[in-house]
């Protein structure tokens, strides 16, 4: 560290200015903090097996950064990959210039090049960085950042940085790809799958009937399978150097790449202390969900017993990573139980929820202020603003009943006085309303206390019991140690976005738009930017406005805390707002979820001051950054057996998709057929394309190509229809399904019809009338994600088996 005394040029813009006009900043005797960060390609072993991976200063994760408030930070970031790369600064109130958004805010950095980051550090906190270019961060391009204040507002003797992610051994670019052909193997991997047999003893058979009405298999909580999830890189660390008596700063980042986690803490309850770099009013807090992205500082008291250990649950329940801090014995860490996505499936029946809002929309309206249809609604109006006006409703009365709101039930509920207002009481007589309304009680001494007491209630009521399906995940425990609320006089921009996606096809978007089709969401440093996520999907996703902090609505109105990424559980809504809280507001500035595959399948949108762009990024087009949530992904089956083969190759972008096809059974008949489809919506897309086959069986001397266009429709209860017509007029309808019935055994039908009115060759009607029926029924065994035992029996080729291939 050193002082330097100099005037610097920065577009630094304050409200009234225009972008461009260059404002002196004086850093006269500024202390500058200057690090050079190297990044390469090497070997690394995280998860078993050594494969290629992508260190910073050779290490994953990176080296933490250390800056006191008020320092100057300059960074040198040299790429020595074989591919440009970028780093993020999350959470930093930094120029628009250096946010670290390749093609938007920032050139990215070229192989073999050295970008240079310069900024005044405004903020203290726990923070960290990623690579912003594609896939990097799940590579291990991501490390801490740790900013003192000038004056030292909490009492403790050590800190302790532990920054939490998950690994892979496949080429990220490969998981995203198994996830876009709709692969169920990652779920089979994980032991997260419910297939039928265990549906059915758990008597849901009536729930899976609803969710496949519904387009959807079932609950999902994560898409991916990690053998390994990691703290400071490593399965299990110890940090002995801890000595008893000694007031620790924990401070813990979540640096996945698609994994949220549980946290649990030995010994006696730690004190929550700050969030997102915010202090908080200080908490005891044992077990809290930690989104990706998001930070929590803790204080910890090492005791005399023995070392604490602090344990990290993957959010599904499918691994597990310690940290111990201190010696002797190991005071153990609570253990969080595995979500019962069975469980959430009837609960979630039962409550009749609109679920699987439409990822791609017929017509996009590109104005984000689009509203979806009022059929979805706000899904949290099934439990605080329900219509009471019905009162012999079925499903009303059956809610009711199941909600059950007497005083133990209200402990685990997140409602405040407000959603008093949002209930119908528009029949204030009806005597089953005040039945109910006696029952719930809701009196406001009543609902001012309702906050989730997190491990007693988990204990009473299961994790995903009664009304307490997704109310662990609110934030009422973080309140704000000043006033966050704006003047009352300053214009509100209301911005509505629902979260939607198709899990089949592995798109996300907000309002039912992808990246690819949205406009920029346009706001103005004159007003109050107010927006309500309302998330339609069955998926938690964490939401991150970069270089920017906003106010998380919860239950401490005016001290609502301060965030930079903020979870959205699902099937609920929170709101968040944002007013002048950068002195930077100029620019674009990137918004999407932290899911990293979430955000690469479209779940993205450029925030915009609807400023010029800064000259210093002309020749860097932000459509190459919006191409990158579009890419073309292909996939192909090679089926190898006894009675026939078959071979399937798909390349396909959000909207387009080409086919080729070839079937050859030992009989001799031949058929191959190549068409391209366009989507029109998430489940309905109109093809054309080339039929190739051998006119007669067992002749392979004679072709018959004839052109088709049609139509393929995902029904409800997940059938795939496929109806056309030839350009001989011949009509042909074909139905087919699969069905995961037990843990790697999925079954499967197909049927075929087709009808030859011989109306080309003008024929008499009825005289030479054919038609044709083609079925087959089969089983598969998955014995690895690319591997797997197949038998069917087929109408034209028998019975036969062999091995199914995919690629």
């Amino acid at each position: 560290m050193k002082n330097i005394k100099h005037i610097i040029i920065v577009l630094l813009i304050p409200l009234s200015s225009v972008f461009g006009q260059a404002v002196e900043l004086n850093i006269d005797n500024l202390p500058v903090h200057e690090y050079t960060l190297t990044i390469k390609e090497e070997l690394v072993n995280k998860a078993g097996k050594q494969i290629k991976g992508m260190t910073v200063n050779g290490t994953i994760p990176g080296p933490t950064l250390e800056f006191t408030e008020g320092e100057y930070a300059i960074i040198y970031v040299k790429n020595e990959m074989s591919k440009e790369t970028s780093v993020h600064w999350h959470g930093l109130l930094l120029p628009n210039f250096y946010d670290g958004v390749p093609y938007l805010t920032t050139p990215p950095i070229e192989p073999g090049h050295t970008q240079k980051y310069e900024f005044p550090i405004k903020q203290s906190g726990t923070y960290w960085y990623h690579s912003h270019t594609m896939l990097q961060e799940q590579s291990g391009v991501f490390g801490s950042i740790v900013i003192k204040p000038k004056k030292q507002t909490l009492t403790y003797d050590k800190e302790l940085v532990l920054m939490l992610s998950d690994w892979t051994n496949e080429k990220p670019m490969n998981v995203l790809r198994n996830l876009k052909r709709g692969n169920e193997w990652y779920s089979i991997k994980k032991g997260t799958a419910t297939p039928l047999n265990q549906v059915i003893a758990r008597g849901a058979f009536g729930a899976q009937l609803n969710f496949w009405r519904q387009r959807m298999n079932g609950a999902d909580i994560a898409d991916v399978y990690y053998p390994a999830f990691l703290i400071n890189g490593e399965k299990s660390v110890e940090y002995p150097e801890f000595k008893a008596g000694d007031k620790v700063r924990l401070r813990i980042i979540d640096g996945g790449a698609s994994t949220s986690f549980w946290m649990t803490f030995g010994g006696e309850e730690p004190l929550l202390v700050s969030a997102d770099g915010n202090d908080v009013v200080p908490v005891k807090k044992n077990k809290t969900f930690i989104g990706i992205a998001e930070t929590y500082d803790y204080i910890i008291t090492i005791p005399k017993e023995g070392k604490i250990e602090f344990k990290i649950t993957a959010q599904d329940g499918s691994g597990t990573a310690s940290a111990f801090i201190g010696n002797g014995k190991v005071l153990a860490a609570m253990t969080i139980p595995r979500p019962d996505k069975i469980g959430m499936m009837q609960k979630m029946a039962k409550m009749d929820m609109k679920m699987g809002a439409h990822a791609l929309k017929f017509q996009p309206k590109k104005d984000e202020r689009f509203k979806m249809k009022e059929e979805y609604g706000m899904q949290m109006d099934k439990m605080s603003g329900m219509d009471m006006s019905k009162p012999k409703d079925a499903k009303t009365m059956d809610t009711m009943k199941d909600m059950k709101m007497d005083d133990s039930k209200m402990e685990g509920m997140n409602m405040d006085d407000s959603k008093m207002s949002e209930m119908n009481m528009s029949k204030p007589k009806d005597s089953m309303r005040m039945g109910e309304m006696k029952e719930m009680r809701m009196n406001r001494s009543k609902m001012k206390g309702m906050q989730m007491n997190d491990q007693k209630d988990t204990m009473k009521t299961g994790n995903m019991g009664g009304m307490d399906l997704f109310s662990e995940y609110n934030y009422d425990y973080l309140k704000s140690l000043k006033n966050t609320n704006y003047d009352k006089n300053i214009p509100v921009k209301e911005v509505l976005l629902n979260l939607t996606g198709n899990m089949n096809r592995y798109i996300w978007s907000m309002n039912g738009v992808p990246l690819s089709e949205a406009d920029k969401i346009k706001i103005s440093s004159k007003e109050v930017t107010r927006i309500t996520f309302n998330n339609l999907t069955m998926m938690h996703h964490p939401m991150h406005l970069h270089g920017h902090f906003f106010r998380v609505i919860n239950k401490n109105g005016d001290y609502s805390p301060l965030k930079h990424t903020v979870n959205v559980p699902p099937m609920q809504k929170l709101t968040i707002e944002f007013y002048s809280n950068n002195g930077d507001e100029y620019g674009d500035w990137f918004f999407h979820c932290h899911i990293l595959y979430h955000m690469m399948g479209g779940m993205a949108r450029v925030v915009s001051y609807d400023t010029p762009r800064d000259p210093r990024m002309d020749e860097f087009p932000v459509s190459k950054l919006i191409a990158e949530t579009d890419k073309w992904y292909s996939w192909g089956m090679v089926d190898a057996a006894s009675h026939t083969t078959g071979f399937n190759l798909i390349t396909s972008n959000i909207r387009n998709q080409f086919n080729a096809s070839l079937e050859y059974g030992w009989n001799k008949n031949l058929e191959t057929e190549f068409t391209y489809e366009r989507y029109l919506h998430d489940y309905l897309r109109v093809f054309g394309g080339v039929n190739i086959e051998n006119e007669t069986r067992k002749n392979l001397d004679q072709f018959k190509t004839t052109a088709v266009v049609g139509i393929r429709y995902l029904t409800p209860y997940l059938f795939n229809l496929d109806v056309r017509v030839d350009n001989e007029l011949r009509p042909r309808i074909a139905l087919g399904r699969s069905v995961m019935i037990f843990p790697k055994l999925s079954i499967f039908g197909y049927y075929e019809y087709q009808l030859d009115l011989g109306i080309v060759n003008n024929l008499p009607m009825g005289k030479d009338f054919t038609s044709e029926t083609v079925w087959s029924a089969g089983a598969e065994y998955f014995l690895s994600r690319n591997v797997s035992l197949m038998g069917s029996y087929d109408n034209r080729f028998g019975a036969g088996g062999g091995l199914s291939l995919r690629f």
